[in-house]
């Protein structure tokens, strides 16, 4: 029987039967990963399958949206009014013709300066009878004028009265009309607002009115009988601004003032000192004065009597 020796074992070193075991364990391993069998970790959800994708939500059309405006259903009917960018209840109100608190009661809102683009306003009183007048010319009327107290009388001055036979369409971007006019309505005694030359006729497309030239301080006097429905800086544009309502039918605009001299809901008379003339919101000192009819502006020069 041929003996085995050991001796060269026993000679090595710990070191060496550590480099050989490690070297024992490395074959074994590679001979596992040599297996058909998959590791049982393995994700097989996620290899070669895209992982799936949630869609957004939809957003809600852009007529939904609109429907959910306040009074929608109501737009383009007389006696309403749509809410353009920039408006504030107080234009609304010069627009219309109306006293902005009325159309900030008629419409249940607490907060004037909260208005969305495209909301509709009732401006007409509830229950009123309103008609689509705004939208054609304003016919001539039949006004009597009569000079300032004091001063010296001049005959009075008439437009005729021609109305027309019937009025034109209305126009499809038109403002919403107010309520109708009464006949007495149209009999206002006009005075001029201001002692100074007019700088600018009236534009309806541009200044909607007079503009008086003048100094810092000049008076200020309402054109008419009247109760003012608004004092304030709240229309864009038109700097310190008083607005008088004479009856259903006109009111009268005075802007760009230094000073007010008026409160709102106060009584005025014809040619009663009304505010000072400014150069708020206005690159000189001047008065812009406006005569609107049913919330349309008309030209003054052919309401005021002859200086």
């Amino acid at each position: 029987m041929t003996m085995i020796s050991f001796a060269p074992f026993k000679d090595m070193s710990v070191r060496a039967h550590s480099t050989a075991l490690a070297m024992l364990l490395l074959a074994l391993l590679g001979g596992c990963t040599t297996s058909q069998h998959k590791a049982p970790v393995e994700d097989r959800g996620t290899r070669g399958v895209q992982a799936p994708v949630t869609a957004p939500a939809p957003s809600p059309a852009a007529g939904d949206a609109t429907k959910s405006l306040p009074g929608v259903d109501n737009a383009g009917k007389p006696g309403y009014y749509t809410v353009k960018p920039g408006d504030t209840l107080m234009r609304v109100g010069l627009e219309s013709g109306q006293n902005w608190r009325d159309i900030a009661r008629w419409n249940a809102i607490d907060n004037p300066n909260l208005l969305e683009v495209g909301q509709v306003l009732r401006v007409a009183p509830p229950g009123a009878d309103v008609v689509a007048t705004t939208a054609r010319a304003v016919p001539p009327t039949r006004v009597e004028t009569r000079p300032l107290e004091g001063t010296p009388a001049a005959a009075p001055a008439a437009v005729a009265a021609t109305a027309p036979t019937a009025p034109p369409a209305v126009a499809a971007n038109a403002p919403a009309a107010v309520a109708a006019a009464a006949p007495q309505d149209d009999d206002v005694s006009w005075a001029w607002p201001a002692s100074t030359g007019i700088a600018t006729p009236f534009d309806e497309a541009r200044s909607k009115g007079l503009i008086f030239t003048g100094k810092a301080g000049d008076p200020v006097f309402a054109a008419g009988d009247g109760r003012v429905i608004y004092v304030g800086s709240g229309v864009r544009g038109y700097g310190n601004l008083v607005i008088v309502k004479h009856n259903n039918t006109y009111l009268t605009a005075y802007a760009h003032n230094q000073s007010l001299l008026v409160k709102e809901d106060q009584v005025v008379r014809r040619g009663q000192k009304i505010a000072e003339m400014g150069s708020s919101d206005a690159e000189r000192v001047q008065l812009h004065f406006e005569i609107r009819k049913l919330g349309r502006p008309v030209d003054p020069a052919r309401l005021l009597p002859p200086r």
